[in-house]
């Protein structure tokens, strides 16, 4: 299910949900993403995350893919489908122990925005939730103070602003097109930190570093974390001098 962009500005802590029947698991998932942040619940099976998705409204499921009564697919589907399911446009993540290339293609056509392979790296589920539920709210969209340390001085700040914001231009008119290749996509996000780092476009970097890590543990351009990066790019524009 994929959100449009003015879904993607809440504020406010984000609220997460665990489902996972390892017990070792939840508790490093609950102790690492509440260190980044986040508020999580912890459901230890399938029936237990259904009933708290359809009595709660989290930002975030992280499912995995195989629990007693209900796994991630099934799990997902059921709020999907129940209109009065407080959860039901929630991303969602899965995760599994073993992630062959057909688990990962039904997993991400069927709605999950990305594939965390287990034991998890805290960082993947950190970029991959940045990549689609947004980075730090705190961050701002231009930092003249960063600018300015990296370009030495204010008109060669803004001569590096002009060139992102033609660079802007060209990627959000290849963005209008679809899709992209992820691995493409990958190299250009690379590109596109290294500008807004010399600019102070803080957001923006940080919203590329998080769609980069992204395309490379899913392998594919989720919707939901285009959709994402778009809005962060047309926010940066929109602040950038004509």
């Amino acid at each position: 299910m994929s959100h449009d962009a003015s879904s993607l500005h809440a504020t406010g802590v984000r609220r997460l949900l665990v489902a996972d029947d390892d017990p070792s698991t939840r508790q490093f998932l609950a102790g690492a993403l509440g260190g980044h942040g986040y508020t999580v619940t912890l459901a230890c099976d399938g029936a237990e995350a259904l009933t708290l998705g359809r009595a709660q409204r989290f930002d975030a499921l992280i499912l995995d893919c195989r629990m007693p009564h209900a796994g991630a697919i099934d799990v997902l589907a059921t709020l999907r489908t129940d209109a009065a399911s407080a959860s039901r446009e929630a991303v969602a993540l899965a995760t599994s122990a073993e992630v062959p290339s057909s688990l990962r293609t039904e997993l991400l056509k069927v709605g999950f925005v990305g594939v965390i392979e287990k034991p998890c790296r805290i960082a993947s589920v950190v970029d991959a939730l940045a990549a689609t539920l947004g980075i730090d709210d705190d961050l701002r969209v231009l930092d003249d103070h960063a600018g300015l340390t990296a370009a030495g001085d204010p008109a060669t700040m803004q001569a590096l602003r002009a060139l992102l914001r033609a660079e802007l231009v060209e990627l959000a008119g290849e963005l209008e097109t679809g899709p992209t290749d992820p691995a493409a996509l990958v190299e250009r996000m690379h590109r596109l930190r290294s500008a807004c780092g010399f600019c102070g476009a803080a957001r923006l970097g940080a919203q590329a570093k998080a769609l980069q890590v992204h395309l490379r543990e899913t392998r594919a351009v989720v919707p939901d974390a285009l959709v994402r990066f778009r809005a962060e790019l047309d926010a940066t524009l929109a602040a950038l001098p004509a």
